[in-house]
């Protein structure tokens, strides 16, 4: 555990050129430039860490943030207080977001490790929380995702040993390529950037049918628990459903792009399979980099403003009423992914690494578009953290963790007007993770908080010490089936009125007992 008197905290230079000149000497870094004020304060600290980083940075202070680890606590009061003609800014890191592991390829964001993989900027994992759910597990070679998405390129590093193949097709551009480096493109071997679910094995098969879904099925049945199908067709089929039933009763989840097709032509009705399947999570795009709409300020050739890539809301591209102040926004451009009622979950595109471009051409690039295709990956390598974490974790409890644990973006005005058309908001991974690990972990308390349901049915079961339930609300036709083995709590702000159609069950089994052996790990 963390020392109480240690401090993490990200510091803004006012510059971009500061750099203070640190050299390493046994375990500590020690000040060597000629800045006398800096030199005076640094001595009075034992710092192990000072490095430039792009996480929690904007875009107005990227290449001016840096992140510090050091003990006793105070080194960021000295510095803003007495290096104010250096520094300008800062936040603590408390003590309870410190648990986190990064790989040696995590890009220009990472912290604790040093990146020897591209300097790419992965944000968008920053954002999901993945430092965060790799400190519980960064996969199994043993859990296997299944990818239904064109060739896998088994010659890059980043899938070397660890694809097989089942069925190839013909390349579409790199698209198998892409899908599976999210998903599960391996990490920590200082090359490249790493997938989601990094350490996680990989079955790769050529598109559905669109009627049979065979394809998926010899997938399921060689062990795939998960398969991602960043594909969508327009056509349904009873045969292509009963297959996904089969599977789903086999172990295995089916997680797909909702679709790309405009909202001016689907008007939010339209549904593409596979996504629209019952027991397949159907995943749409959310835009995810910067915070508010004024901090990505750009303009139209007729001078009109808009804001591109805002956290948390939908599309791509924000207009505003008031122009000149770049107030009330609206979304200008929802683009081409996909809304409809049977969407589940939300995650990046705009603005992700594309690894083929970078495999084939040796250039450095990143999503322009919303295509659900990227967004797709990103639940389906968490959902290969989640049976790594739990291999026996049921697969009716994989969506409903997904879903309690996501982040709601119900409160942004510009949203309201599609609400119940995204699903139960973004997908957090890093939440999703810990959710799992502290409801099967005897001394953990659990805790189910800032969501808001309608509808869906959450059936969980909780072997933690507690579950506290707060700042939630199930309401209307929503279904939760909570068996605890020990206690509930219903804390303040919590709703659960659900109508007729709806149904909330409480209960506590003390003879609660896990299906198998569980290997849950605290690394």
């Amino acid at each position: 555990m963390e020392a109480q008197e240690t401090s993490w905290f990200y510091i803004v230079a006012k510059d971009s050129l500061t750099s203070p000149e640190m050299v390493k000497q046994k375990d500590e870094l020690r000040y060597k430039g000629n800045d006398a004020k800096l030199s005076g304060i640094f001595n009075e600290f034992t710092i192990s860490t000072f490095k430039k980083t792009a996480r929690n940075a904007n875009s107005l202070n990227r290449n001016r943030t840096f992140f510090v680890i050091a003990e006793p606590e105070g080194l960021l009061d000295s510095l803003l207080l007495h290096a104010s003609h250096l520094f300008e800014d800062g936040k603590s890191i408390p003590i309870e977001d410190r648990k986190i592991f990064e790989p040696n390829d995590y890009g220009l964001t990472s912290t604790i490790a040093q990146n020897k993989g591209l300097p790419v900027l992965l944000d968008y994992l920053d954002f999901l929380g993945l430092p965060q759910a790799w400190y519980y597990t960064t996969g199994s070679r043993k859990t296997v995702i299944g990818i239904s998405d064109a060739t896998v390129d088994t010659t890059n590093a980043e899938f070397k040993g660890k694809v097989k193949v089942f069925r190839t097709s013909m390349p579409v551009n790199g698209h198998g390529t892409g899908v599976s480096s999210i998903a599960a493109g391996q990490g920590d071997n200082a090359y490249g950037v790493p997938g989601v679910c990094y350490d996680c094995s990989i079955y790769a098969t050529n598109y559905g049918d669109f009627r049979n879904f065979g394809e998926l099925e010899e997938l399921s049945n060689a062990g795939a628990r998960v398969i991602n199908c960043s594909w969508a067709g327009s056509y349904y089929s009873e045969n292509g459903e009963q297959t996904i039933k089969r599977m789903f009763e086999n172990g295995t989840i089916i997680v797909a792009g909702a679709g790309n097709r405009d909202f001016s032509k689907t008007k939010g009705v339209k549904l593409y399979y596979p996504a629209s399947y019952e027991h397949v999570i159907s995943v749409s795009s959310v835009m995810y980099k910067h915070a508010t709409p004024k901090d990505n300020i750009k303009y139209e050739k007729n001078g009109n403003p808009y804001a591109e890539n805002i956290r948390g809301y939908l599309g791509r591209t924000l207009g505003f009423k008031n122009k000149q102040q770049f107030e009330d926004p609206i979304i200008y451009d929802l683009g081409v992914a996909t809304l409809n009622a049977e969407v589940d979950l939300l995650a990046p595109t705009m603005g992700v690494f594309r690894l083929p471009k970078y495999a084939y051409e040796g250039v450095i690039e990143y999503v322009g578009s919303e295509a659900t295709s990227t967004a797709t990956p990103f639940v389906s390598g968490t959902i290969g953290l989640m049976l790594s974490l739990n291999p026996c974790l049921p697969v009716e409890e994989i969506e409903p963790i997904l879903k309690l644990s996501s982040t709601n973006i119900d409160h942004i005005e510009a949203n309201k007007r599609f609400k119940g058309l995204y699903g139960a908001g973004i997908l957090n991974t890093g939440k999703a993770i810990k959710l799992l690990y502290d409801l099967y972990t005897e001394d953990a308390i659990a805790v189910i908080s800032d969501q808001h349901f309608s509808r869906w049915k959450f059936q969980v079961r909780a072997f933690s010490e507690a579950v506290h339930i707060q700042k939630q609300s199930f309401t209307e036709s929503a279904q939760l089936r909570l068996t605890a083995k020990n206690r509930i709590v219903v804390g303040t702000n919590t709703v659960l009125r659900p109508n007729k159609e709806g149904n909330i069950q409480l209960k506590i089994d003390h003879s609660l007992e896990k299906e198998c052996d569980l290997e849950l790990r605290e690394d």
